[in-house]
């Protein structure tokens, strides 16, 4: 079992939306902890929004040590993206990098249409992606804000559901990335965690709605996770002590969480649909 630091964390504050790098300690994605069977999603072909850092790049690293190849949807972290890109290709997976802003239904379509030309289909598409903020007040909530917020975190859903499921076959897998705030909402996160139960109702309309095709759609529900959000979204103080609430009193690794995804992508899962996994630390959503 790889042991993980605890807070009090010293990290230096970011601009949004953050880069790796820059943090400290220093995310696990997986690089040398996920080692793979190699196989489980052989010949799969994977979309991952936000898939240049935190959650988003451990799940690239996992779905190339599993066999897949790999599109990675990024806004403009350029360093990071290209990071991600070789750890896929350095376990011989094929790695496409698109940035851009998924807020936007274009750019969605746009995403798909890479996946099908560069990849040849999409089997797997994993709406990660997300933006958040902290507030004290709702009166600090700017009427941007709540549009950034909604149209990044579900509209962007929805656009890239809607375009991908065309192109989808019988055994394929959507997997959305919800969280604890759908069932557990932080006062200072309203508009993420308002965005999050939607994710959640979402992905349990779409189960049901798409089984008919063969299409399976699943969600994560990630709990406080060290990932390049923190340092550039949250207060410094909470950033000292993040992840310290859940029972094991640390922030989770992104790695911690790939497992979750691979699982629901595997076509061995064939019946999992509408489930949501948690992975909190020990804290129940119940």
């Amino acid at each position: 079992m790889t042991s993980y630091p605890k807070p009090p964390f010293d990290t230096p504050r970011q601009d949004m939306p953050g880069r790796t790098q820059a943090m400290s300690p220093q995310p696990d994605h997986g690089e040398e902890s996920y080692k793979g069977s190699g196989g489980r999603l052989s010949g799969k072909k994977a979309v991952i929004t936000g898939g240049d850092s935190g959650i988003g790049r451990a799940v690239a690293i996992a779905f190339a040590r599993e066999g897949a190849d790999v599109l990675i949807s990024c806004l403009d972290e350029d360093e990071d993206a290209e990071e991600t890109k070789a750890l896929v290709e350095k376990a011989g997976r094929k790695a496409v990098l698109v940035p851009g802003d998924i807020q936007y239904a274009p750019h969605c379509k746009e995403i798909v249409d890479m996946a099908v030309s560069q990849l040849g289909g999409i089997d797997i598409l994993v709406n990660n992606a997300a933006h958040q903020a902290s507030f004290s007040d709702i009166s600090e909530i700017s009427d941007e804000e709540w549009e950034v917020t909604f149209r990044t975190n579900i509209h962007a859903m929805f656009y890239l559901t809607k375009a991908a499921v065309p192109h989808m076959r019988p055994g394929s897998s959507i997997i959305n990335t919800t969280s604890i705030n759908a069932d557990s909402p932080s006062p200072h996160l309203l508009a993420y965690a308002t965005t999050k139960g939607a994710i959640q109702n979402f992905t349990a309309g779409l189960a049901q709605m798409l089984a008919d095709k063969g299409i399976r759609a699943n969600s994560v529900a990630p709990g406080p996770i060290w990932t390049p959000l923190i340092p550039s979204t949250m207060p410094d103080e909470n950033v000292k002590h993040f992840g310290k609430q859940v029972p094991m009193q640390r922030p989770g690794q992104p790695a911690e969480l790939a497992t979750a995804y691979v699982m629901f992508a595997d076509p061995l899962s064939s019946y999992v649909s509408g489930a949501t996994i948690a992975v909190t630390g020990g804290k129940p959503i119940i």
